[in-house]
């Protein structure tokens, strides 16, 4: 027994050796991957303040070549899971870059389609959906966002998959006078009404269910039409 033990020794040994070394590789290579991902960050970080600010931003899809009102800009913002809106923090960037694998701006242009892919799904949409509100959220104790700031959003996140839907809602808003904002419930609700209601005639339409009140004018306001 004694010499089967040491006979299994080396062995066990040079295995051991070999998951060291590459335990050893795969860090530094993520060492190596952090400090490319920061060196980007730093270039378009503002000198002062430490932050990718508006201006950064505007460098950054500059350099993506997309426009800085491009829905995946809103996208990356929300695989950053960033918190003030035109802003990106460094624990930001790095955690979603990092997740797309991107340390370089050619990369991170790569990565863009695989991102909406990934937004689009339907078990992440939601979440996106209601993101793209939180992240327009820009004063403390904020709860609602104006009307015109409302129609431009739905244009941008919505606009692609609920053409329609979107179009007719946001002329309604932009006509009707009794609400100045849109608040959370009302902007999920929308998204909600998006899926489960026939269009256009919004046959299936049931006031008595619980939908958000300006949902039941904005049904009524386009039957009215319609007649």
């Amino acid at each position: 027994m004694p010499r089967t033990a040491s006979k299994k020794g080396p062995a066990n040994s040079s295995s051991s050796s070999a998951v060291d070394l590459f335990r050893s590789a795969s860090g530094k290579a993520a060492t190596k991957e952090l400090e490319r991902i920061d060196q980007l960050y730093y270039s378009y970080a503002n000198n002062l303040s430490g932050m990718i600010d508006p201006e950064g931003i505007e460098s950054l899809c500059s350099d993506l070549k997309v426009d800085h009102t491009d829905v995946r800009i809103l996208m990356l913002a929300w695989k950053m899971q960033a918190e003030k809106q035109g802003y990106f923090t460094l624990e930001e960037w790095r955690k979603g870059l990092k997740a797309l694998r991107a340390d370089t701006i050619i990369k991170l242009k790569k990565a863009l389609p695989e991102l909406e892919k990934e937004v689009r799904r339907p078990s992440n949409y939601v979440e996106f959906y209601s993101y793209a509100f939180r992240y327009c959220l820009t004063e403390e104790k904020q709860k609602s966002i104006d009307i015109e700031s409302i129609c431009e959003l739905l244009e941008l996140v919505l606009g692609l998959q609920f053409r329609p839907q979107v179009d007719l809602f946001v002329q309604y808003l932009r006509t009707q006078i009794d609400y100045k904002v849109i608040n959370m419930d009302q902007w999920m609700g929308f998204y909600r009404f998006c899926q489960e209601i026939s269009f256009p005639d919004f046959s299936n339409y049931d006031a008595e269910l619980a939908w958000p009140l300006i949902l039941d004018n904005f049904v009524e306001w386009v039957r009215s039409k319609q007649t």
